[in-house]
């Protein structure tokens, strides 16, 4: 490729800015939650990656689900986040704006909102862009143990 070619290449597929009023709105799963899709294939190109901004209203929260291979990271924008996950969803921690939440492959989990009145907003990136959501049949364990999020590298 010549350096023209790879200048007008990267021209037309190498950014693309997805405006917020431009998202694909997709109704949510569950009651209270949406989620606006921003970067696919069919919208900017991706092979490998999704990401898109959610809000779960609140007092609302979704099923027990897991994403198949897929990992997810969801960054907290404002309201806070109740994760709770496990084969129970026995764990459980919470995460507030600017706070990042990072799901494994195959985890069963479930996000909730933490408030009763305010709304959660984030932005949701996972690593493929088949839309793999597998819903759960889960008694979840009560009350759930408290998990404080420490890295390897910040310890107490």
């Amino acid at each position: 490729m010549s350096t023209n070619d790879a200048a007008v290449h990267w021209r037309d597929h190498g950014v693309r800015v997805i405006r917020g009023a431009d998202l694909d709105p997709k109704p949510g799963q569950w009651p209270g939650a949406s989620l606006d899709v921003a970067v696919n294939r069919a919208k900017a190109g991706a092979k490998q990656l999704w990401a898109g901004a959610g809000r779960i209203d609140g007092n609302a929260k979704t099923g027990p689900h897991h994403h198949g291979e897929l990992e997810s990271v969801i960054y907290v924008l404002s309201g806070r986040a109740r994760m709770r996950w496990g084969e129970r969803l026995e764990f459980v921690a919470e995460a507030g704006p600017g706070d990042f939440i990072y799901v494994a492959p195959y985890v069963p989990h479930q996000e909730i909102n933490a408030s009763r009145t305010e709304q959660l907003a984030f932005v949701l990136v996972r690593s493929g862009q088949e839309p793999v959501v597998v819903n759960l049949d889960i008694t979840p364990a009560e009350p759930p143990e408290e998990v404080r999020w420490v890295d390897d590298i910040h310890r107490l």
